[in-house]
């Protein structure tokens, strides 16, 4: 356990990098590329190792879960580019309230499509897994999000 605490941490902290560009930082491209892929590897290592798959099982979860994975992307995209003009928002001065609302239905409808796309993920997942296994990976999943999410939201300051 404690090593997956370790990778969860790991994974949070490289991730941030991808997710969260430095209000008023541009990181380089080629950097970042190399980053989102380290991080992409470093998820699938936590949760092969904490899946405990049989061979029958990892051969139908792994398309499963790079078929989500990919899905999960363009709304984690979608995410980073609203936490960009958020910090270009934020950093030419008070937030107007166009702006503001225009940010906040930009998240609700990011957070409606991630929900639609984990949905429809755990349908396929039940299809190749026992259900403890499904929880399993939706447990793994949640605590890497919920890392995530936490750190995105302590680097963000608060609308003025």
């Amino acid at each position: 356990m404690k090593l997956f605490s370790y990778f969860i941490a790991f994974f949070a902290v490289t991730s941030l990098c991808l997710v969260s560009p430095s209000l008023g930082q541009k990181p380089a491209n080629v950097n970042m590329e190399i980053l989102a892929e380290k991080v992409k590897a470093d998820k699938k290592l936590v949760v092969a190792m904490n899946m405990n798959l049989s061979d029958k099982e990892a051969k139908s979860f792994w398309p499963v879960y790079e078929s989500y994975q990919s899905d999960i992307e363009h709304v984690n995209q979608r995410l980073g580019q609203l936490v960009s003009d958020y910090a270009n928002a934020f950093n030419s001065g008070s937030i107007s309230n166009d702006t503001a609302g225009k940010l906040i239905k930009e998240w609700l409808h990011a957070e409606a499509e991630e929900m639609r796309i984990r949905v429809a993920n755990v349908k396929k997942l039940a299809k190749v897994l026992p259900a403890t296994k499904v929880a399993r990976y939706l447990q793994i999943e949640n605590k890497i999000r919920a890392v995530l999410r936490f750190q995105l939201a302590a680097g963000v300051p608060l609308v003025y």
